[in-house]
């Protein structure tokens, strides 16, 4: 679709579009970036599900055919936007909690080898870092430069089970 008047996408429009893609809609224009040829729409005008709305990013060349359905009030205007703080705030935590889990997964001052050989490990068996030290199971130790050989602890069992796994890894590695 040829967008260079970008007219039709003033703020505040409501378009009916149809993409390249097979997808309908309707929803309230946001803004037009003609540099990056990005329409933003706001969709979820009837409030079906309360106050929530969806945005939509729509590259304008996969606008097939659009249809201008009216014009309606600033869809940035601060009085009528609703944010859900709790629900905001509850998603922060988690991403935080993601964040740190998987900071904790990367090991400080150890080898690719060393972070590879956790990596696979923890497919398998509950594993954490203890300085540069791999614990198992917290129990089985794993120390540098991690062979076979360098497993040591827990019960005779779980010593051989992470023996075994570390040396098919080596096998794979080498």
């Amino acid at each position: 679709m040829d967008t260079n008047s970008g007219e039709e996408f003033a703020v505040g429009c409501i378009l009916s579009i149809k993409t390249t893609l097979g997808d309908e809609f309707e929803g309230q224009v946001i803004t037009f970036d003609r540099p990056s040829n990005i329409l933003v729409i706001q969709e979820g005008l009837k409030s079906e599900s309360g106050p929530r709305r969806n945005i939509r990013l729509l590259k304008a060349n996969y606008i097939k055919e659009f249809s201008f359905l009216g014009k309606s009030e600033d869809p940035l205007d601060l009085k009528k936007c609703y944010l859900d703080l709790t629900t905001l705030q509850a998603r922060e935590e988690s991403a935080i909690r993601e964040a740190e889990i998987a900071a904790e997964r990367i090991g400080v001052g150890v080898t690719a080898e060393a972070q590879n050989i956790f990596d696979a490990l923890s497919k398998t068996l509950p594993v954490r870092w203890d300085k540069t030290v791999i614990v198992v199971m917290n129990e089985v130790r794993v120390s540098s430069p991690y062979l076979p050989e360098s497993v040591s602890g827990g019960s005779p069992a779980a010593n051989e089970r992470v023996r075994k796994v570390v040396r098919q890894l080596r096998d794979t590695i080498t």
